[in-house]
Parts: C-alpha cells; sequence; structure tokens
C-alpha cells in the first residue's frame, strides 16, 4: 500500500509517496496551475506512474493540502452569500469588537463585510442564555425568509442566531427549509458551536462563503481521481492538523484555510519523534515568509482565535506565526534612510532579480547568491538558474547608499531577515514562558536551512535538525496525518465538586458524539483515540487556558479529587502562560472540548541502514562569505552523497534539489541513521 501526499502551493505543488509497509519514501515537486490547482495533481499522479514509483492499483489513498479556501479568502473570490440572523443582529458582522482592527493605526480599516446588508436577513426569534426558547420561530417565518432567500439568488447561506450553541433548534428548521429551496446552508451551530457571538458568526459567514468554491473544485478532484485511481481515497488537510473526508471538507470548508503551514508542523513532528526532541522550534520559511510553531513535548500548539484575509476566525488551528521573511522579500529603505527587509515580496514572478524574470529589486536571494550561499547552477536541480551579475545589479544601489561593499550589504541584508524571524520565534517561546535553549530548531521550506544557523545562534540554540526533504516536509505531513475530528460544547459552570456531575454528563455527550464519527467515517475500533478538555479561567477573566482531562480520570475520580488535580493543572498552564497564578481565586469551567483521531495507517520501520565511518568527498570548492570577516574557500557537498554516520565539519555548503544548508565554521554535521542532518553548534 503507498499513500501519495500532495501539498499544493502558490508556485510549485509538492509530492510525498510513502510506501507505508517499507517505511520508504519518495518525492519530487511539479510546477502548480492556479487557474485549475487540480491539474497539477494530475500530471503529478500520472508522472508518479510513468517514473515507476507506484502502480495505479497500488496507491491506496491521497492525502492534500490545498490553499484553494486562503486564496478565495485573500482575492475574494467566494460565493454570493447571504445571512439569517436573529432580529437586532443585523449590522453585527460590521460592528465586531471595535471601530479599527489597530488601535493605534488610524489609517487600516476592517475589509468589507462578505455579505451586503441587504442579504443580512433577521429572524423574529430569541433564545435566552440559558437556551430557553423566549420567542418561538414560526413555520411563517421561515417562509418568508426562504422566499427572499429565493428571489436574491443566493447560492450560499449563512445562520447564525443568538445563543444558538445551546439550543439548535430554530437553526435547523431554518436549515431543512432552505436546503429543499437548493441553497446550501451554513449554520453557525455546527461550525463552532460555542460562544462569542461575533466569531462565531464571522466564522460561519466564512464558511459559507467558501462552500461553493471548494465544492466546485473537490468535485473536479474527485471526477479525475475516479477515472485515474478508482481505488484510492482522498483525505484533506485541516488547518488543526489531520486529515478530514471529502464530505466534511465540502460542509466544513473554513477549516482547510491554513492546512498549508499546518501540514509542515504535523511533519515536522513526525521527523522530530523519530530524532528522539521532544521539544522542537519550528522554521519554515518559503518565498514570501516563515511560519514558526513550538512544539513542546511531541504536541504544537493550537489556537482558537486567528484572523484570515483580514477576517476573524474563531476555529482549533495550529499556532503558527508568520512573519514577512522569505527568500522573495525586498530589502528597501524607509523614509528615515533605515534599511528594512520584507513584508514587501517578489513573489515567484517577476521573482528575485537572480531569476532573470524582470525583477530588479534586490531580495534575500539575490544577497544569498551574492554571498556564494546558493550556486549559480540555480535552485531545484538547476530547473531554476540563477544569474549573479543581475543580484549584484539590484544590490549596487543598497550597497552605495550604505557606503559599503555589495557583500556587506547583502550580509546587513541578511542579519535584518533573520532578525525578523528571531524576533516571530520570541513570541511562541519567551513571551509564553519557554526558554529556546531548551529546543532543538527544525528548519524547513526552500529557505530554513540556509538560515537555521544565523537564527539558532541568536536565539543561544545549540542544535538543529534540518530533515531529510525540508522543501517537502508539508506534503510528508499530511501523509502521516491521521484522520481527525475537533468537537466543543459551550456550558459554563463553577469549578466546584457540585458541578462535576455536570461535567461528567457533558464530557459522556461529547465521547458519544465522537463515536457516532468514528462510525461514519468507518474508523475500526484499535484505531480510535479521543482526547477531552475543559476550557478555563478564573472567574472574570475573559479569555480561557485550555486543560486536558482524559475520559478514565472524569468517568473514575471522585468529585473532589477531579477539582483538585483540574485546579492544579490550571494553575500551572496559567504560570507558564502569564508568569503569576493565584491559588485561592474561583475557577469557572467555559467550554468543552473532544478531538477524535482516526489512525489510518501503521507505518513500517524503515529499513535499517549501516553507519558509514568514511569521509564524504565535496563535489567542489567554492567562496562563502559567513561573516564580515570575508569569504573562505568552502566544499560543497550534494546531500545524496551523504549516508547514515557521515561527518561534515563546517565550514560548508550543502545542497540538495529543494535546499540549501549552510554549514558555518565550527559546526559539525551529521547524518543521522533517519537520514536527518544533525547539526551541532560551535559554542
Amino acid at each position: 500500500m503507498k499513500i501519495v501526499g500532495v501539498d499544493v502551493g502558490g508556485t510549485f505543488t509538492d509530492f510525498h509517496i510513502l510506501d507505508v509497509g517499507k517505511g520508504a519514501s519518495q518525492v519530487f515537486k511539479l510546477s502548480s496551475t492556479p487557474d485549475n490547482p487540480a491539474d497539477a495533481i494530475l500530471d503529478g499522479l500520472r508522472e508518479i506512474v510513468t517514473r515507476g514509483l507506484a502502480d495505479a492499483n497500488e496507491i491506496d489513498r491521497i492525502c492534500h493540502g490545498t490553499t484553494v479556501a486562503t486564496n478565495a479568502l485573500i482575492q475574494r473570490k467566494g460565493g454570493r452569500i447571504a445571512l439569517v440572523t436573529t432580529e437586532g443582529f443585523r449590522d453585527l458582522l460590521e460592528i465586531g469588537r471595535q471601530t479599527r482592527p489597530h488601535m493605534y493605526d488610524l489609517n487600516l480599516d476592517y475589509p468589507a463585510p462578505l455579505v451586503d446588508r441587504e442579504l443580512r436577513l433577521t429572524a423574529p426569534e430569541r433564545v435566552d442564555a440559558k437556551g430557553a426558547v423566549i420567542r418561538a420561530l414560526t413555520d411563517r417565518d421561515i417562509d418568508e425568509i426562504v422566499e427572499a432567500l429565493k428571489a436574491s439568488g443566493v447560492r450560499s447561506c449563512a445562520v447564525c442566531l443568538l445563543f444558538s450553541f445551546l439550543n439548535p433548534e430554530h437553526e435547523r428548521r431554518l436549515a431543512a427549509a432552505i436546503e429543499a429551496a437548493g441553497i446550501e446552508v451554513s449554520l453557525s451551530s455546527e461550525v463552532q458551536p460555542e460562544f462569542r457571538e461575533y466569531e462565531r458568526m464571522s466564522t460561519t459567514v466564512l464558511n459559507a462563503y467558501l462552500v461553493p468554491v471548494m465544492n466546485h473544485y473537490l468535485e473536479r478532484l474527485e471526477n479525475v481521481l475516479a477515472d485515474e485511481l478508482p481505488e484510492a481515497s482522498v483525505g484533506i488537510n485541516q488547518s488543526s492538523g489531520g486529515l478530514m473526508s471529502v464530505r466534511q471538507a465540502r460542509r466544513f470548508p473554513v477549516r482547510t484555510a491554513l492546512s498549508g503551514p499546518a501540514g509542515g508542523v504535523i511533519g515536522a513532528a513526525h521527523v522530530a519523534r523519530h530524532s528522539r526532541a521532544d521539544n522542537v522550534i519550528t522554521l519554515d520559511m518559503g518565498g514570501t515568509s516563515a511560519d514558526v510553531c513550538l512544539i513542546s513535548r511531541g504536541q504544537a500548539g493550537i489556537a482558537y482565535d486567528r484572523s484570515i484575509g483580514g477576517f476573524p476566525v474563531r476555529l482549533p488551528m495550529v499556532d503558527v506565526n508568520a512573519v514577512g521573511a522569505g527568500g522573495g522579500s525586498i530589502a528597501w529603505f524607509d523614509t528615515g534612510g533605515m534599511l528594512k527587509v520584507g513584508p514587501y515580496s517578489a513573489g515567484a514572478k517577476p521573482g528575485p532579480a537572480c531569476y532573470g524574470l524582470g525583477g530588479t529589486e534586490p531580495t534575500v536571494t539575490d544577497a544569498n547568491l551574492i554571498l556564494g550561499r546558493l550556486s549559480s547552477r540555480g535552485l531545484l536541480a538547476g530547473r531554476v538558474p540563477l544569474e549573479v551579475e543581475l543580484a549584484r545589479d539590484a544590490f549596487r544601489p543598497i550597497a552605495e547608499r550604505l557606503g559599503m561593499s555589495l557583500e556587506h550589504a547583502a550580509l546587513g541584508c541578511i542579519d535584518i531577515v533573520v532578525a525578523n524571524m528571531v524576533r516571530a520565534i520570541r513570541s511562541v517561546s519567551v513571551e509564553r514562558g519557554h526558554d529556546p535553549r531548551d529546543f532543538t530548531l527544525m528548519p524547513f521550506g526552500g529557505g530554513g536551512p540556509l538560515h537555521a544557523e544565523d537564527v539558532a545562534r541568536a536565539l543561544s540554540i545549540g542544535s538543529v535538525i534540518v530533515p531529510p526533504h525540508p522543501g517537502i516536509l508539508c506534503a510528508q505531513g499530511i501523509v502521516v496525518s491521521d484522520l481527525k475530528e475537533n468537537m466543543v460544547r459551550t456550558n459554563r459552570m463553577p469549578l466546584v465538586a457540585a458541578s462535576v456531575p455536570a461535567i461528567r454528563a457533558v464530557a459522556a455527550e461529547l465521547l458519544e458524539e465522537s463515536e457516532r464519527w468514528f462510525e461514519i467515517e468507518e474508523i475500526s475500533p484499535e484505531r480510535r483515540s479521543t482526547t477531552l478538555s475543559l476550557d478555563l479561567r478564573y472567574v472574570g477573566q475573559n479569555y480561557e487556558l485550555s486543560v486536558e482531562a482524559s475520559p478514565e480520570r472524569i468517568r473514575e475520580i471522585g468529585a473532589d479529587s477531579l477539582v483538585d488535580r483540574l485546579s492544579d493543572d490550571f494553575h500551572a498552564i496559567h504560570e507558564a502562560n502569564y508568569g503569576h497564578n493565584d491559588p485561592a481565586a474561583a475557577i469557572e469551567v467555559v467550554n468543552f472540548r473532544c478531538v477524535a483521531r482516526g489512525g489510518l495507517h501503521r507505518l513500517g520501520e524503515a529499513e535499517a541502514r549501516e553507519l558509514r565511518t568514511d569521509r564524504p568527498t565535496p563535489r567542489e570548492t567554492r567562496s562563502v562569505w559567513f561573516s564580515r570577516s570575508g569569504a573562505v574557500e568552502t566544499p560543497i557537498y550534494d546531500r545524496a552523497d551523504l549516508a547514515p554516520g557521515h561527518v561534515v565539519k563546517g565550514p560548508a555548503v550543502i545542497e540538495q534539489m529543494d535546499t540549501t544548508t549552510l554549514v558555518h565554521p565550527g559546526t559539525v554535521a551529521t547524518m543521522d541513521s533517519g537520514m536527518n542532518l544533525l547539526l551541532e553548534l560551535a559554542r
């Protein structure tokens, strides 16, 4: 059985083919087809068969990370939609939380709502804060709303009624009538049934906006795969990590909005486990941005409040912090004469000046080429040639304005982009109570390994792990993911012994819901797993912290013991996040969460490899600038020539199809049995 992971990016579509039984894998890249991403996927699947990497009947599953939802939101190319909400809440979508998205930026405003005001309909109904019906929704009310929707000609509709997360009956009645009229419906009580009205409405509207786009895309993809690989099932990667079925992706496309970065983090966690590294900080540096994430004890953090395209989203997502620091980031001077790098990017077209596609502005890639860190042979095994003279021409105005050589100007550019990435890492580590020195840095993406040592030294991190295929790690992460479903219930109550029966009752409801999901997805009992957590806060606080509690603990230990354990865990987490806690303060439960996972496959062990004791032979040497001390004649290695046990002492440059790894003087790089490159930095 073989599984194919496909990660569709703006420039390239990445493929990772995994032989489940042997644990062996193969990778390659193709140019993306933005007008129809399914075309690149089909081309890649055909190439897999043509190259003999797998027979069509061997491929059991296609795991797919998609940017369709993200691009639709950014470009505002979703469907024309309507919104039905409770009478009196028609303008909540515009009112939001405050008049400006950033308090101290007087020029920045929120993007225009995705639903025109005339398409925001109101239902004369009301449910109170305990879920009791104050004003019932009549059949006549429903008929009037449906007629208005039919007259508007919309294809998709969001329904978000007040307190429907406690009592969804009115939403369900509306959904039945609207669907009968041939209009797609997104219910807030299904998309994200928890409190905070504005975020719940925004998330539901985004989901409805994406439904027509995702349905169209997935229908075309399924038709293609049905012809080419009729036996293969399809899994779509979620923003929280983990796969969902095509059926779920059609209902909840908003869950895929950040599926690409999530795949990279899951892939990094997989590599880290096999390298016995429990604590890892990831650095995913691409062409436009760098995404960083902290993995503690093998688990990536999950965030629930994010913004995509300027719109707030209340959904579980891998806690990735992005900064405008990529290979295409442009160096420029601000009005005060300070040199800046990013967030503006040259993109893929025209791209950096050295691409020779018409770009003239100096970028990070141009700087690395000037410094000899990148080969003029180009990227992707020579498929993207680089012209050093064009890079030097682009940097010449920078160097002249600074009164320094081209190489020193290029080093200054690298220093700035490294500082931007360091700042991003501090925000997910130091600012949250984690010491970066206790972590290993794992760079991936096309540019991560090239800048990893500079970033690690700035944070006093002593070791770096470079995965076997850094530029294709997102596709690998999707391949090794399980099916996953997140469930939530809002039910506020004090964390006291008297509330324990209610806590157990809500937990039991979520576990029953997870069992129904397992049955629908046909997950065998031995491959099922569930985790429970409670969102807790001190009474009077406005935000919560999630505390995990196993189903066994909730069911089996005494009421007082359960409260004590949850309280102790909450105090410890509060201390780690905010630097203080208050053991005497009252605590309340806000949300109950359940994560159900279905194991899709058991990965076989990779073939044992004998460790080599000989010294690897470099392919060539060239002059490389590592610091302002000047260029150093540096051996250049091809990573394909390195085997487990091989040791490379810096200075060195290790090149491969999808990235370049820079090994500074004094650093020792060792290839381990899993084909990871381990860099131990000189102290």
